[in-house]
């Protein structure tokens, strides 16, 4: 599923390129699901209770591989626990730099929604599935 970085990340970005601030990337990512489509502004409606919970993955080379083309991918499965509540139908996930609130980095809506009920089968982000562009 093609995704995008927020503004947040680009602004960082920019500002970190072009002399105005550093940027240290976070040393663990975390990978949310949201029941509202991906957006630029990096705002979710992430599920609520029911088990759910953002996985974290160590932000690192064997997560994910270095850049080529322009794009980074995922090298790391990301399985969600099992819900034990309806969390709803998801429309995208995203990357953010903390388990909670924090700053959304990238966003990437699902090719197909996907609703979520209690006792589904964990969701689950493939090897490679969310690859993100600098756009």
């Amino acid at each position: 599923m093609p995704g995008f970085m927020t503004d947040y990340l680009n602004n960082k970005i920019l500002d970190m390129v072009f002399g105005a601030a550093p940027y240290t990337a976070p040393a663990t990512l975390y990978i949310g699901l949201s029941t509202s489509a991906s957006n630029k502004s990096g705002t979710a409606v992430e599920p609520s209770g029911g088990g759910y919970a953002r996985v974290p993955l160590t932000n690192n080379i064997a997560n994910f591989p270095i850049a080529i083309g322009g794009t980074k991918s995922n090298a790391a499965q990301v399985t969600f626990s099992t819900p034990t509540a309806d969390w709803g139908t998801i429309l995208s996930l995203f990357v953010a730099d903390a388990p909670s609130g924090g700053n959304l980095l990238a966003m990437a809506d699902l090719t197909i929604p996907m609703a979520i009920n209690n006792g589904s089968v964990s969701a689950r982000v493939a090897v490679g599935a969310l690859f993100l562009s600098h756009t």
